[in-house]
């Protein structure tokens, strides 16, 4: 008998799962932003404080950093379909579990779900989004999956805030029950096989690190991340309290950002073929440069919210092309390699938003501003040396690596090669 070569999956069909992944990750942020909204009436109905509610959020990050560094462990056996429609279903049990939770406790349980979920799930993306399309169409599907990241978190807020005033806070967890088994059914029927491609086991997370264009590659990304929600995380008070603005105009300027942040990530793919280096040094330079403006003009409505436009087209778009850099950098590790980058990024954004809460109490915002800038302006120097070593590894390689592939399936033998 001979052996059939490999043949390609129909292009039509590999962006159909694109597709259904994206609408994966907009219920997946939606469900992770909700409490943002519905905390006082989470609080009120389990006779919990505003701040122990909140809680919800967090153990949800914390389960997500712990699931993004063991998920490669799994990953190495387990089919990839077998593993994403796992994770999916996993969703559809957290949305129904935090929505009928009696208890504090059993909320948690719920939440720590959907950390399951956002650590898992992102730490795959790259990697699946690899074996689905052809190398140069990753960027591409990659800006696709982060604009329902950027859609999801526009509105996750404002539509928690609607759902809960006329079904409640349980309703509106309820609600993404539907979405994620319409997610489930849609990856069931568009997802490929995508068994394990090597017999040899890929390295750990921790192993991964000991690489130095991975140690670069996450220390540019961790700076950044901080650099960004030290300042993000507090835009709120630094408009009602130096811009001046009313609840209308908040919610006006804050949706520009959210709508900014979809352009970018559309635009975005079509810079990142040819111009990768740049991009992951720019975006943290403008950055840099939107934050101290901010600290300057914040007074006046018209160029703070032009700014703000500007900070999130760039800010929304530039974890595509982080996620980019990793599918060139780490082409045969992109598990691994993806968990070590969400644990990166989730740890950054705490880290972040701390320092940024400790010096907008102590010095108001003008600290804050000034430490988001000067931790993008390290962002931009450290993704000097990443970029370099991408461009070098691409040099270097003499073929693309497996993972780089679109997904392939072996034709059955025909009578005549039996």
């Amino acid at each position: 008998m001979s052996i059939a070569p490999l043949a390609p999956a129909p292009r039509s069909t590999s962006w159909s799962a694109v597709f259904a992944l994206t609408l994966c990750v907009s219920t997946l942020i939606a469900s992770e932003f909700m409490p943002v909204s519905l905390l006082t009436p989470i609080a009120s109905d389990l006779h919990l404080t505003e701040g122990r509610a909140g809680q919800a959020i967090a153990v949800s990050g914390l389960f997500a950093v712990l699931t993004s560094l063991f998920i490669a462990s799994v990953a190495r056996s387990v089919d990839r379909r077998k593993l994403l429609l796992g994770l999916t279903s996993v969703m559809l049990v957290s949305g129904v579990v935090t929505a009928l939770a009696p208890s504090f406790t059993v909320l948690m349980v719920g939440r720590a779900f959907i950390g399951v979920v956002i650590g898992g799930f992102w730490s795959l993306s790259a990697a699946t989004v690899m074996r689905l399309v052809p190398e140069k169409d990753v960027p591409r599907a990659l800006s696709l999956l982060n604009g329902g990241n950027a859609l999801a978190t526009t509105i996750a807020a404002p539509l928690g805030s609607f759902l809960g005033q006329y079904i409640g806070w349980r309703g509106a967890f309820f609600a993404v029950v539907p979405l994620a088994a319409i997610t489930f059914a849609w990856q069931f029927f568009t997802l490929p096989p995508m068994p394990p491609q090597r017999a040899a086991p890929p390295p750990s997370a921790l192993a991964v690190l000991r690489r130095p264009e991975a140690r670069w590659g996450l220390l540019a990304v961790t700076l950044f991340f901080m650099g960004q929600f030290a300042l993000f995380t507090y835009l709120r008070p630094f408009l009602e309290t130096v811009t001046r603005v009313g609840v209308s105009p908040l919610s006006l300027v804050l949706l520009g950002m959210g709508l900014a942040g979809l352009l970018g990530t559309y635009l975005i793919g079509f810079l990142l073929a040819r111009r990768l280096s740049t991009v992951l040094i720019a975006a943290p330079v403008v950055m840099a440069v939107i934050a101290v403006a901010l600290a300057v003009v914040g007074r006046s409505l018209a160029p703070t919210a032009v700014l703000l436009m500007g900070w999130g087209l760039i800010g929304t778009a530039a974890p595509v092309a982080w996620w980019t850099w990793l599918s060139r950098a780490l082409p045969r590790d992109a598990e691994a390699g993806g968990g070590l980058m969400v644990a990166a990024i989730q740890l950054a954004i705490t880290a972040g938003a701390s320092l940024g809460g400790l010096l907008f109490d102590r010095g108001g915002y003008q600290g804050t501003f000034a430490a988001s800038a000067a931790l993008l302006g390290a962002a931009a120097l450290v993704a000097v040396r990443a970029s370099r070593d991408v461009r070098a590894g691409a040099a270097e390689a003499p073929t693309a690596a497996p993972e780089n592939l679109a997904w392939t399936e072996a034709r059955r033998p025909t009578v005549n090669e039996r």
